[in-house]
């Protein structure tokens, strides 16, 4: 039976046991055990199926986000778009990702995680396939700006929405390794591009992100609502039938009642983030100190992710490196991304996730600044792979796992949305910002003062961070 069954048996059980009585009012013992129940749900057929589906989400924005390197370099070759109308098509989709991740945290919030995530899909679903047939550049950049709102969204909702699900004591690796899955597709992108664009023309990769947005879409009307969305609201019936789905498959898949023990977890989750609830929890001293380690922590990765990957064939150049050896360099040091981001999944809930990100901060920096002195190609290769490893370590817990975790779950959604915005500010201002201090300072003031800011974020994060590994998030 899928979820929407048992979902309606449950409320035709409820609705039979209690004929004209009111709705049954839950004690707090009653909340804690059902709490306790959300944060230790089993890993069954459903768990999966959300997990699959939230994956195949992340992987189609990813798609969506890197297929725009070779589509602009056909339509520049073509004469159908120029360096300049290329220019205004990045831009705007930055726009559409700083719009994206700020209404759909107060969406999700409101309306729920379901909600906001099929929204999601659906406006960059249609907006890509809608490309297919732009008449002109401008008509295309419209697009990419409308498709850009349906990324920003996916990128806040995704995370955070399998975070909610997955058990307490592994949820650092359900959604690190989502990120992984997600950071996997520049290559996938790559490789579709060059068998795509040259054959059969740039169009037909925004209808494949399209059609295959068009039927996770469909697939995902069936997922269940957030358990710990509905419990945070007050919605405690709600928020046991969906429990009740992962436990009777439990049952199923083991042949007996699927129990967890109150005391025991009680016990072994000693350290519980404090409830927080309503719009005003917001302006809360703790949340407002945590609101500032997010938007530092994603401005920090954001910078470092733009600078190094969008600018190093161009450094590499400036080193008097060939373009044609710079970009195989590029590549090269590319596959430290998914190792990183591997490497993030196996320790997110080993070392933790406080201690994880300044490590990686401050690799980052040490191996950026190393990195802007080297004249010697292997060098440069060589550190340049172990820096992409630490800028997708961060990817995966700080961006990922730990931003989302900051944050109780009635603003979970809007916090990590306000937040992720604040950080595609930055990927606006740093174009320029590089290119003047390119031109003016010269490379090495470049990754100086990205080292500077990286350990500045380190020393915030030790001082006022909190390690949320196997926290259970109220």
């Amino acid at each position: 039976m899928d979820a929407e069954g048992v979902i309606g048996n449950r409320r035709a059980e409820s609705q039979g046991k209690m004929g004209d009585e009111a709705v049954h009012h839950y004690s707090e013992r009653e909340k804690q055990r059902l709490e306790v129940r959300i944060n230790n749900l089993p890993a069954t057929r459903t768990m999966y199926k959300v997990f699959t589906l939230i994956t195949l989400g992340m992987m189609l924005d990813g798609f969506d986000v890197y297929l725009a390197a070779g589509v602009l370099g056909q339509l520049v070759q073509t004469g159908w778009s120029s360096v300049t109308l290329n220019a205004v098509f990045i831009s705007t989709t930055f726009i559409g990702l700083f719009i994206g991740s700020i209404v759909t945290g107060f969406v999700g919030d409101w309306k729920g995680r379901q909600f906001a995530y099929q929204i999601n899909l659906f406006i960059f679903g249609l907006a890509s396939l809608a490309s297919f047939f732009a008449p002109n550049m401008t008509a295309l950049i419209v697009l990419r700006g409308i498709s850009g709102i349906g990324l920003g969204a996916e990128i806040v909702t995704g995370f955070a929405l399998l975070g909610e699900f997955v058990p307490a004591r592994s949820r650092g690796k359900w959604v690190a390794t989502l990120s992984f899955l997600a950071n996997c597709t520049a290559p996938v992108t790559t490789f579709v591009a060059y068998l795509v664009i040259p054959n059969i023309g740039w169009r037909w990769m925004f209808a494949i992100v399209g059609a295959c947005s068009v039927v996770v879409w469909y697939f995902r009307r069936s997922l269940p609502e957030s358990p710990r969305w509905y419990f945070s609201q007050g919605e405690y019936e709600k928020a046991e039938e969906v429990v009740h789905i992962f436990e009777i498959e439990a049952e199923e898949k083991y042949g007996k009642a699927y129990q967890t023990s109150y005391e025991d977890d009680v016990n072994q989750y000693h350290q519980i983030m404090d409830k927080q609830s309503g719009s005003g929890a917001l302006f809360d001293k703790q949340t407002v100190i945590r609101f500032i380690l997010a938007c530092l922590i994603l401005a920090a990765i954001n910078t470092s992710v733009y600078t190094f990957v969008t600018w190093v064939p161009t450094l590499l150049v400036k080193k008097g490196i060939t373009i044609s050896h710079s970009l195989v360099f590029t590549m090269l040091m590319m596959i430290g991304a998914p190792i990183g981001a591997y490497v993030g999944r196996v320790t997110v809930d080993k070392i933790g996730r406080k201690w994880n990100i300044v490590g990686a901060f401050l690799m980052t920096a040490i191996l950026g600044i190393a990195y802007a002195f080297q004249t010697d190609p292997i060098s440069i290769m060589v550190i340049g792979f172990f820096m992409t490893v630490c800028l997708y370590v961060l990817m995966a817990v700080g961006l990922a796992v730990y931003v989302p975790e900051l944050f109780p779950t009635p603003i979970r959604l809007r916090a990590n949305g306000m937040a992720q915005a604040f950080g595609r500010l930055f990927t606006i201002v740093t174009p320029y910002a590089v290119a003047w201090l390119l031109i003016n300072q010269g490379m090495i003031s470049i990754f100086v003062l990205m080292g500077i800011f990286l350990v500045i974020v380190a020393v915030f994060t030790i001082f006022c961070g909190p390690e949320t590994k196997q926290q259970i998030l109220k």
